[in-house]
């Protein structure tokens, strides 16, 4: 078969079994075609909750298929590809923010939602990166314990300096990779373009941006702007799906190092034999574990998030 076979074949097969297809933003374009729901991570857990299907296929990376479980327990989930995890997310286990909190009993524990299930039941409150300013403003403690990523931390503590924050050495690597240098270079190139990047990027890269802010407010920055030309600084997918969206405007990747493997990791194929049920995991989480690490994504919630 050829994509556009086996993409018919995957939509016949999704309708027939009633599974519903989730896909991150950072999926390749052929992924992205054939999903029920894109967006980024916790936008589709939240889609997930309120869809009638109680069967879905998540194309991304574990921690991702995680959320949507804890938010829809009740409901089986799967991971097309078993093996895509994601490095900012596996970084820091329980045990180890376990001794960071005992050092620091007065800090206040916000995860972004890049984390595992099981880091989430330890932590206060969770955040997604357009909603960690607002969240950590709000939160009464000025102590904040902010894990696991540095730079988003960093531009949360630049725009909220009544906090003091404390950060981890932790992070996203393709993000925090891509050097001031290289986002220079790209302006350099494209002059007439504006720079959009995501906070996960080193501070000098975000100083530098025209906008920065989560993928889907880069997305719909430049679907709104009237600008034509547009350097985007995160997952390279972006710039093939907004081309795609916005003809009549360009974009440019900041670095062709921005890459993400594990994203990368599912393929057409291996959605099709997950849905014949030859291929991808099952996502099992125990209650306890589920209620545990809900009550973070629920404080969040309460905060306006």
């Amino acid at each position: 078969m050829n994509i556009a076979e086996l993409q018919q074949e995957i939509i016949r097969l999704k309708q027939e079994t009633g599974i519903c297809i989730l896909a991150h933003s950072y999926q390749a374009r052929e992924i992205c075609e054939i999903a029920d729901i894109t967006g980024d991570s916790y936008q589709l857990s939240v889609m997930a909750a309120k869809s009638p299907a109680d069967a879905f296929l998540m194309c991304g990376v574990r921690f991702m298929a995680e959320t949507v479980k804890m938010l829809s327990p009740e409901k089986k989930v799967i991971l097309a590809a078993p093996h895509a995890g994601c490095p900012m997310a596996e970084q820091m286990d329980p045990a180890m923010i376990q001794e960071v909190k005992a050092q620091y009993p007065d800090h206040t524990v916000v995860a972004y939602v890049n984390t595992t299930a099981a880091l989430k039941t330890i932590c206060d409150v969770c955040v997604t990166s357009s909603s960690a300013v607002r969240i950590v403003a709000q939160i009464e403690n000025d102590k904040i314990l902010f894990i696991p990523d540095c730079n988003l931390g960093a531009y949360v503590a630049a725009k909220v300096p009544q906090k003091q924050i404390r950060l981890l050495n932790g992070g996203c690597p393709v993000h925090s990779h891509i050097t001031l240098e290289e986002a220079e270079l790209a302006k350099k190139r494209h002059p007439n373009a504006l720079l959009l990047v995501h906070p996960e990027c080193i501070p000098a890269v975000s100083a530098l941006a025209d906008y920065a802010g989560s993928t889907a407010g880069i997305m719909d920055y430049a679907r709104r702007s009237e600008a034509k030309e547009f350097i985007i600084g995160t997952e390279i997918s972006i710039v093939q799906h907004l081309q795609f969206e916005c003809p009549d405007k360009r974009f440019y990747p900041m670095s062709e190092r921005l890459i993400c493997p594990d994203m990368k990791a599912t393929t057409l194929m291996d959605v099709y034999l997950a849905l014949q049920g030859q291929a991808g995991a099952e996502i099992e989480m125990d209650a306890e574990t589920a209620a545990a690490a809900r009550r973070c994504i629920d404080r969040m919630i309460a905060l306006g998030g």
